[in-house]
């Protein structure tokens, strides 16, 4: 699918606010509502717009300890990263886990908990427990300095 200009203008606005009617989106656009809710709809069938979600705070629900966890394997096999994935998926404190490359580290992981005494149940009970898991490194953030859901836009080139 080409994008023109409004698919970027609607994929910015989205992006922003996920909840916005399709009126007020075709307002902000410039575009009455049936051509814009089409091309919404034509978006999401191509799968440019993956799914909406709604985004929760965490330290409203007391999710105030996040953490960075770089996982070393035992064995670099595709049924040993198998395994791994499938449990770590299976953790909800879990929210990002990345195969990585250029550390000594195979696997970075975001956790949420509560506090440090969950981490270290959850890490003890559940990350270590994991078969071919041979290193752990725990970082923990200090501070959010940015973070957000949007992809850059910039880069897309119109006919």
């Amino acid at each position: 699918m080409q994008l023109d200009k409004l698919d970027k203008r609607i994929l910015q606005a989205l992006q922003k606010d996920g909840t916005i009617t399709n009126l007020e989106l075709a307002e902000k656009i410039g575009l009455s509502p049936s051509p814009c809710a089409r091309r919404v709809k034509l978006l999401e069938e191509v799968g440019i717009i993956d799914r909406r979600v709604t985004l929760l705070n965490p330290s409203k629900l007391d999710l105030k300890l996040t953490a960075l966890i770089q996982i070393s394997m035992d064995r670099h096999t595709p049924d040993r990263f198998e395994i791994f994935e499938q449990k770590v998926r299976s953790f909800p404190e879990v929210v990002e886990c990345l195969l990585i490359t250029g550390q000594s580290a195979d696997y970075q992981l975001k956790v949420l908990v509560p506090d440090m005494e969950y981490y270290q149940e959850f890490l003890l009970n559940k990350i270590t427990r994991i078969e071919g898991v041979t290193g752990v490194h725990s970082s923990f953030m200090l501070r959010e300095v940015c973070n957000t859901t949007e992809l850059p836009l910039d880069h897309l080139n119109y006919k």
